[in-house]
């Protein structure tokens, strides 16, 4: 005779009788999350984004500040959507096949957020070892550690995505990718303002010819820190289903995550929204990394009028665009809890089209200003923009799935993010002669790339949310 027990699965019990566990099986699917578990599963992106943030944020003027090329930026913003492209769908792929005592996904962040943080102390001294102004060694060494600080972090990244893909249900979904991204925004916040700060503090914001100021340097420093104390609060806080919970509220196979499939057969299996979301992705993302690549020149040339990399005028353009992703940042975090995360889950390809025509107006409207505070308003409407590009996508996509191989699919759709940024960085070697060699043309460029992303939105088909069953959210 089978006896009926309860055992704990991420603070919710979960029946084992075979009996109870059939009848779960047809009327419930993922129940709601308490809203203490909701918060660990999302605030751990806000380490993680400390990185990404500081990285485009400061990586122009890191790579110009050592003596590179500004014609040749686009080869050095290369490296971090390739290292993404290989690198995400094989943590999918592995953490789907993976389950620990320490869990299915958060091993991976265990592993990679201590060599992420080392790399974010060692990428602002690529001018300080004595290789000389634009040298071959010394770019060298800050590809090379921009490589890795994008390997490491995407390791980072993607235990965060696929947790809500594990755990979080229909119900819950939207405010789940909300509060992440905004949480998101919030370490972006602290790690663009922070140069800007030390600076006010006394830090120097200028060095010798080829050398990272220090306001640069400690603010990856400082950035290598939060990253390291986030993260081991959300493995420790964290506690994800095991394969049997799992599979009981994703209705799947208790033996699915040992059934490996090759990346190739999963991308050909996958289901339409890859394909549909993808197009806009193709030109919304183009369009970001145009944005990365040359915003600090762009001010530093419309505003301070300068293209000197050595000159106050352009490191105090950096320190400005600093505090411009600082207010683009609050624009998110405002627009995302206020309203983004309250939305209709049947109105997400409307939201997704009103916060692109917010990016593409942004960015435009970049091209046009000369003085510094009217960028402000752009760069409200840049990050409702961005905050929606990190939200809807993923809310269509993974709407569309049905929990089996979730890890890999998450991973395959950071190519429709990766693949684009490369194209573009290839693209811009040309597109940058074509617009004069003006990294406030390349504003423009972006801009319009973002207008298509919004107009492609309507080949969007599969963008309904599953149906929620679970008696909890009702």
């Amino acid at each position: 005779m089978n006896q009926s027990t309860t055992h704990l699965a991420g603070n919710h019990k979960v029946l084992s009788s075979p009996v109870k566990r059939e009848t779960a099986k047809i009327k419930n699917s993922l129940p709601n999350l308490p809203m203490k578990t909701l918060f660990a599963i999302t605030f751990g992106f806000c380490g993680v984004n400390m990185a990404f943030s500081l990285q485009s944020s400061q990586m122009s003027r890191i790579f110009q500040t050592i003596g590179a090329d500004p014609t040749k930026l686009g080869l050095f913003f290369i490296l971090p959507p390739l290292a993404g492209l290989i690198v995400q769908p094989l943590v999918g792929k592995y953490s789907d096949l993976t389950w620990t005592r320490f869990g299915r996904r958060m091993p991976y962040l265990l592993f990679s957020a201590p060599i992420a943080a080392l790399v974010m102390i060692l990428l602002p001294n690529a001018g300080s070892f004595g290789f000389g102004f634009a040298s071959f060694a010394a770019l060298l060494f800050g590809a090379i550690a921009i490589l890795f600080m994008d390997l490491s972090s995407n390791v980072c990244m993607q235990p965060f995505r696929m947790i809500i893909g594990d755990m979080v249900n229909e119900s819950q979904k939207d405010k789940a990718w909300s509060w992440q991204q905004a949480f998101s925004n919030l370490g972006g916040v602290i790690a663009t303002l922070l140069p800007f700060v030390l600076t006010y503090l006394g830090v120097a914001n200028t060095a010798k010819r080829g050398v990272v100021p220090m306001s640069v340097r400690l603010a990856f420093y400082i950035g290598a820190a939060i990253l390291l104390g986030i993260s081991a609060y959300t493995i420790h806080t964290v506690k994800e289903y095991d394969p049997q919970t799992y599979a009981l509220y994703h209705h799947i196979d208790p033996q699915a995550h040992k059934v490996s499939k090759s990346i190739w057969q999963l991308i050909k299996e996958a289901p339409k929204a890859l394909w549909e979301v993808a197009v806009v992705q193709m030109f919304a993302w183009i369009g970001i990394q145009y944005m990365w690549t040359y915003t600090t020149g762009a001010i530093a040339q419309n505003v301070w009028h300068t293209t000197n990399v050595a000159s106050s005028g352009y490191q105090a353009a950096g320190n400005w665009y600093g505090i411009l992703t600082f207010i683009q940042s609050i624009a998110a975090v405002l627009y995302g809890f206020l309203i983004l995360s309250r939305t209709n889950p049947y109105k997400r390809k409307n939201w997704y089209r009103f916060g692109l025509l917010a990016f593409a107006i942004g960015l435009i409207w970049v091209f046009f200003i000369h003085n510094q505070y009217l960028l402000i308003v752009p760069f409200c409407l840049i990050g409702i923009g961005f905050f929606t590009i990190h939200v809807e996508p993923f809310n269509i996509f993974t709407s569309s799935l049905n929990g089996s191989h979730e890890g890999s699919y998450i991973g395959i759709f950071n190519g429709t993010i990766c693949l684009p940024q490369i194209i573009a960085s290839v693209a811009s070697f040309i597109v940058f002669q074509l617009v004069g060699n003006s990294m406030p043309g390349m504003m423009l460029v972006a801009g319009i790339s973002m207008l298509i992303a919004t107009l492609a939105i309507s080949v969007i088909k599969q963008d309904k949310p599953q149906e929620d069953l679970s008696d909890s959210a009702k």
